[in-house]
């Protein structure tokens, strides 16, 4: 079994090992060309317990992935020239990413303990994502005490408390104030924040509570009947505020106002463009009535009554917008075809002509291809290809019932 070497020394960078077993890694989610290493031991840690695997390289091949096997050994996924089994090998961590994962990960330990100490709430699950990460509350929270319990953990995190690392047996740890249950048996390592957090853990940590800068909650929503908080620690902190000041600052030029009155300044734009769409739909309904008279008076006579075949600049809405205007006149078929591709085809009537809106539609679906459908006074149809001529042909030709 692998000897894990971030158990004791959660900071060591590089290591040296021998290689026990190398095999090609086949996974159809993955590039081909892999190779799964085993070692005798390792710094590189596996994703488990929500915190995602070390990267970083092995002599000059590149540590892609890290896993536990069915065996308790941890499986190191290689680009690049293999080890062969017996090699010496030397093994180097990415280090920025693995203390991003330590600050986020001690600071996941005190924010769950702010909430137990202070309200009584467990965290039921805790995800380390590439961006934020997030804690699953047993109950739903308010946001006061939301933000008591991001205060209690910065407390702790200011007074630079240490974080050590013990080891003990399933009877031992039964009898220890464990903030939460341990899901394994047998020999337990133990995450100790002095005097404020102790849980079973094996993941990676800061060895003081300052090294996590600083917890922010970022944002909250009910989920499965709890709570769950995204919240950032230390350099992800830095580089949110950033982003923050960015957009705050360009909002602030952009609307000339000052931050905090950027809400009100919202909202006025807001009732602003409310305002210009209403006055745009009204324009739009004025308009489409003069439209509507000029294609009425434009219309084709017919024994039946009046037709209204023409292809428009529009999209669909605008020409069920016109059909519909016209057809309230007694004795009129509109159909409206679209200039642009896909063509659009609506079909309207009025309620004294017998001719079956649908039955045009469908028929020009079926020789142009696209969808339609819809009732006798009203259809609908679009994709369908072809020139506006061809279009306009074959609509009059299922209108006066022309094979």
């Amino acid at each position: 079994m692998t000897e894990r070497l971030y158990y004791d020394d959660p900071y060591k960078r590089e290591f040296d090992a021998t290689v026990i077993s190398v095999h090609p890694y086949e996974n159809a989610d993955v590039p081909s060309g892999r190779h799964a290493v085993r070692l005798d031991r390792t710094a590189f840690y596996p994703t488990t317990g929500g915190q995602p695997f070390d990267t970083g390289t092995m002599n000059t091949s590149r540590v892609v992935d890290v896993f536990d096997d069915e065996s308790g050994d941890v499986v190191h996924i290689v680009e690049g020239a293999p080890p062969q089994v017996g090699d010496a090998v030397h093994g180097t961590v990415d280090w920025p990413r693995r203390f991003d994962h330590m600050q986020q990960h001690t600071g996941q330990h005190m924010l769950s303990a702010a909430f137990v100490r202070l309200f009584g709430v467990k965290t039921v699950s805790f995800h380390l994502g590439a961006d934020a990460s997030t804690i699953d509350l047993a109950r739903e929270v308010t946001p006061k005490e939301i933000a008591a319990a991001e205060d209690e953990a910065n407390r702790v995190v200011w007074e630079d408390r240490p974080v050590a690392i013990r080891y003990a047996t399933s009877e031992e740890a039964a009898a220890l104030p464990l903030r939460k249950e341990p899901k394994r048996s047998g020999t337990l390592r133990l995450i100790d924040v002095e005097a404020f957090d102790l849980s079973a853990c094996g993941g990676t940590h800061v060895s003081r509570t300052g090294a996590i800068g600083v917890i922010a909650v970022t944002a909250w929503e009910r989920f499965k009947g709890g709570y769950r908080l995204e919240f950032v620690c230390g350099g992800r902190a830095l580089a949110r505020l950033r982003v923050l000041r960015d957009v705050t600052t360009a909002t602030v030029r952009a609307l000339s106002v000052l931050p905090g009155e950027i809400p009100a300044a919202v909202d006025r734009l807001q009732a602003e463009v409310k305002e210009g769409k209403r006055l745009l739909t009204d324009a739009h309904s004025v308009l489409a009535r003069y439209e509507a008279l000029e294609l009425a008076q434009s219309a084709e006579p017919q024994p039946w009554g009046n037709l209204v075949l023409d292809a428009l600049d529009a999209d669909a809405a605008q020409l069920k917008s016109l059909a519909l205007a016209i057809v309230p006149q007694p004795g009129f078929l509109v159909v409206l075809i679209s200039k642009s591709q896909p063509r659009v085809v609506v079909a309207a009537r009025s309620a004294n002509v017998t001719i079956a809106c649908n039955d045009i539609v469908g028929g020009l679906a079926k020789r142009f291809g696209g969808r339609g459908g819809g009732k006798p006074d009203l259809a609908q149809g679009g994709g369908l290809n072809g020139s506006v001529e061809e279009l306009l042909t074959a609509a009059k030709r299922l209108i006066s019932g022309t094979p």
